[in-house]
């Protein structure tokens, strides 16, 4: 069973029980209400109908009834209004003679309070009192007191609606009028239920297609691209925002896929990269010890210390790069703390151009400093950003030729000190620029590499700055160099 027919059909079965609990209750409310209604203005009617009874004649004199005013009075009532039942009560309530044929009345006395709060004035109509032909049911009625000599003899009770009056309103329930108005009901009832059916159908039928949709999004199909829920209008309802919701989703696990195909790329040419990056000083390495090893005899000093001095180079270039793997590693790790200290960046920055002044001057390359006056004082661990402008400098020197230069640039506003390494080497084309704070990412067309340099550096840059919630970004143009820049926060709060 499909989930969207199965919540249809739990639709229509609420529907059903809702429009049939709604027409036995419309129908118990009519027959209420018009009963009520009925009664009410019977009781109006006849409201002042004991009282005039009374005063045709005296019903009790002396403790004593009447018997034959009692007849007359029965007997004109039967002649008029049939449904009209009489009872005469003493004071407290008791039966003392009915209109009624012998054996049908069941009670023998009946209740005063009715008759009590019936003489009241700011009495509420309907009013009902019991109904002596039976033991349970009520009904309306008009009552009025019987005195003599300002005594109280008893009461005249007049049941208004007697067993007549019930006949005939049964044989009205079968009737014709009743039975069309009953059917009126039920066809009103039936189309409302049809109505809803067809707009439960008409409502559900976009969840209908959204459900198709996820159902084929969540099989085998081959091209996933196209599964999408079409948002058509301004609607603003749940599906509508569940088709949007899914749309968002599906793109998001699209795009993660993507991710994770570029990924999986990565870590294979990462892995091939590693294991090139230490093949190479290890075999190098092995094979100019082994041969120290094998000819040591033949060799003279100079060819053993020209053997020893490559050996150191390639064990050298081997501990950078298994250091710089073991840092990446270790600032990837999520035990990775650091230490937040005012320090001044522009003496930093001239510690560590000094020490790469000699080198500079070597490649014939000119080292320059820009610094803004009055820097204040930057925010961040001293010992990383250190690591970070000795890569950057490095990198800029690394890709710079002869004759060029390298600028480091710092200015400040109110919450950051920039610092820009400006190279005015061979540049780096616009398409890798996205990648080059991967990790072992070369750009072996563009620019020179050594294989002192496994592509790290900027790695581990940006890495350190995402620790103190900076970027690092990076602009170039071919064949005029390139521009790596960052921030450091001047507040302690930035990194809080």
């Amino acid at each position: 069973m499909k989930p969207v027919d199965s919540l249809y059909r739990k639709m229509a079965l609420l529907l059903f029980i809702l429009v049939l609990a709604l027409g036995t209750s419309f129908f118990w409310l009519m027959n209420y209400s018009t009963e009520l209604y009925q009664q009410e203005v019977s009781q109006k009617l006849n409201l002042g109908l004991a009282d005039q009874l009374v005063k045709e004649a005296p019903l009790i004199a002396d403790s004593k009834i009447n018997q034959s005013a009692l007849k007359d009075l029965f007997h004109m009532l039967m002649v008029i209004n049939p449904s009209i039942e009489i009872y005469l009560l003493d004071p407290g309530g008791k039966i003392l003679a009915y209109s009624a044929p012998e054996g049908r009345v069941k009670r023998e006395q009946v209740s005063l309070e009715p008759l009590q709060e019936f003489f009241l004035e700011n009495r509420e109509l309907p009013l009902l009192g019991d109904d002596p032909k039976s033991l349970g049911s009520r009904k309306v009625f008009s009552a009025s007191p019987i005195l003599a000599d300002g005594s109280l003899q008893g009461y005249l009770y007049v049941i208004l609606g007697g067993e007549a009056y019930d006949n005939i309103a049964r044989r009205i329930s079968s009737s014709y009028v009743f039975q069309v108005a009953v059917w009126i009901l039920l066809g009103s009832l039936s189309l409302a239920l049809l109505f809803g059916l067809g707009g439960f159908s008409w409502i559900t039928r976009r969840l209908k297609v959204l459900t198709r949709i996820i159902q084929a999004y969540s099989s085998d199909a081959a091209d996933k691209t196209s599964l999408r829920y079409e948002e058509k209008g301004d609607s603003a309802d749940e599906i509508h925002l569940l088709g949007r919701s899914f749309n968002q989703m599906a793109d998001r696990i699209e795009q993660q896929l993507v991710e994770l195909k570029r990924n999986d790329a990565q870590r294979r040419e990462m892995i091939a990269n590693v294991s090139h990056d230490l093949r190479t000083p290890l075999t190098s390495l092995h094979g100019y010890i082994e041969t120290l090893l094998l000819k040591d005899q033949d060799l003279d000093a100079s060819q053993r210390k020209q053997y020893l001095e490559i050996a150191n180079k390639q064990s050298s270039q081997l501990i950078r790069l298994v250091s710089e793997l073991f840092e990446l590693a270790k600032l990837d790790s999520c035990e990775t703390l650091i230490n937040v200290e005012a320090f001044s960046l522009a003496e930093l920055v001239h510690d560590v151009v000094n020490k790469f002044r000699l080198r500079a001057t070597e490649m014939d390359i000119l080292l320059l400093v820009d610094c803004a006056p009055s820097l204040p004082f930057a925010y961040g661990d001293i010992g990383l950003i250190q690591r970070v402008l000795d890569n950057l400098i490095e990198n800029a020197l690394q890709h710079t030729r002869a004759r060029g230069q390298v600028r480091i640039s710092l200015t400040a506003d109110s919450g950051h000190i920039s610092v820009e390494i400006s190279d005015s080497g061979c540049g780096i084309p616009q398409e890798e620029l996205p990648y080059i704070f991967e990790r072992f990412y070369r750009l072996d067309k563009s620019r020179k590499t050594t294989d002192a340099h496994a592509g790290l550096g900027l790695a581990i840059a940006k890495r350190i700055l995402d620790l103190h919630k900076s970027t690092i970004w990076a602009t170039s143009k071919t064949q005029q160099g390139a521009t790596f820049g960052f921030q450091i926060p001047v507040t302690a709060g930035v990194h809080t």
